[in-house]
């Protein structure tokens, strides 16, 4: 059967994808991300897009296994599959298939882009949905085409031709039951690129993959950047680059799964600076003067904040499960989630140090005065002071 523009073909089509809508499993509110499926696009013989040196599939595969080490070592309570994790072809269908049959909870796809245009440059994010435009159709043809690899992908993709026009854009009408957490995800993906990177942000985009319509959960495809623009190629190539970009799809997974499980709900982490304007609160007047006099060294204490929440959670939560110490206190009507209890301000300060490292970004030094919140300014100073 060929994919023709029929009339009666496109309702059948419809119907065919109206009927996968409605029997996907729907979003629940207290949902959980426990299972990840991350997708390196290509593999095998299939090369994907090909630079003056590098080839997508070792790219992305690269990015993908880096990916997944982030998440698993600071989520114990996620699982990581992926479709491949050796240069091997995979076809389209099959990538979607494993994240469906192991109902995972959402499906990273990870890709490199190319044009003949040599100046192109930057990263764009993408979801299932509506063509918006020529250049995003070219796009999916491109990423669609790899079916012509596989063995009888008529068969398999229901006569779908990825060189037809009309075929890609009947085929983009679908509308994923997932579509609004997908945004949600792409747009944190790319603010995170524009933050962590710095490179041009080419934007969230819908379009007709064939590798996310037919996935039962939020779904992303991600192009990291292009291999024809040989300033970017190179960035692709290096190490850096690598750990910058999983690094950033990371902080991304991140903050989508404290928002789906209501972490940080109707809150978000404060800065330094930020969480120093409502230190005034708790601010020590004359009338403590005795009580600082009186103070002891292992009454002040330096801890590393990482995250607020409006709901409290307790530290048993999996969240927290890879940390040590986890503390909570409530301050300016906030939950303040930390850990460690220090009283030397340069063990403090490692401690900081290895918390970045680990992926929270935005944490930063709080101080205690007898278990009273204080700046550290103020701590430093009473510390001098003895």
């Amino acid at each position: 059967m060929t994919f023709k523009k029929s009339r009666w073909i496109i309702f059948f089509l419809l119907l065919i994808l109206l009927d996968v809508n409605l029997f996907a499993k729907k979003p629940t509110r207290n949902s959980k991300i426990n299972l990840v499926v991350i997708d390196a696009g290509h593999g095998g013989h299939d090369p994907g897009a090909v630079g003056s040196k590098l080839k997508e599939k070792d790219v992305v595969l690269a990015i993908a296994l880096k990916l997944g080490k982030l998440i698993e070592s600071n989520f114990s309570d996620v699982k990581v599959i992926y479709t491949r994790k050796t240069d091997e072809f995979i076809e389209l269908y099959r990538r979607a298939k494993i994240a469906n049959e192991n109902h995972a909870d959402l499906f990273i796809s990870i890709h490199c882009n190319s044009t003949k245009s040599k100046e192109s440059y930057g990263t764009e994010t993408w979801v299932m949905g509506l063509s918006k435009s020529k250049s995003n159709l070219e796009v999916a043809k491109k990423e669609n085409a790899a079916i012509l690899l596989e063995d009888n992908y008529s068969a398999s993709y229901d006569g779908f031709d990825p060189n037809s026009p009309e075929a890609n854009i009947i085929f983009s009408l679908f509308q994923n039951a997932y579509l609004d957490q997908s945004l949600d995800l792409a747009a944190k993906v790319q603010k995170h690129f524009r933050n962590n990177i710095k490179t041009i942000d080419r934007g969230v985009k819908q379009e007709g993959f064939l590798v996310l319509y037919k996935t039962t959960m939020p779904a992303i495809l991600i192009e990291t950047g292009f291999v024809s623009n040989l300033k970017e190629e190179e960035f692709l190539a290096s190490d850096k680059g690598k750990n910058d970009i999983s690094k950033s799809i990371f902080d991304a997974f991140k903050e989508y799964k404290f928002k789906i499980e209501g972490f940080n709900n109707q809150a978000k982490i404060l800065t330094p600076k930020e969480d120093e304007k409502n230190i005034a609160l708790n601010t020590i007047d004359k009338s403590d003067t005795l009580k600082i006099t009186n103070a002891s060294k292992k009454e002040i204490s330096f801890r590393v904040q990482f995250a607020t929440s409006a709901s409290e959670k307790p530290v048993s939560s999996p969240e927290f499960s890879n940390l040590k110490n986890v503390k909570k206190y409530y301050h300016v009507n906030l939950y303040k989630y930390t850990v460690g209890d220090e009283q030397d301000i340069k063990e403090a300060n490692k401690l900081l140090i290895r918390m970045q490292e680990k992926g929270f970004k935005d944490a930063f030094l709080v101080a205690f005065l007898n278990g009273e919140r204080i700046s550290p300014t103020q701590a430093i100073k009473l510390l001098n002071e003895k």
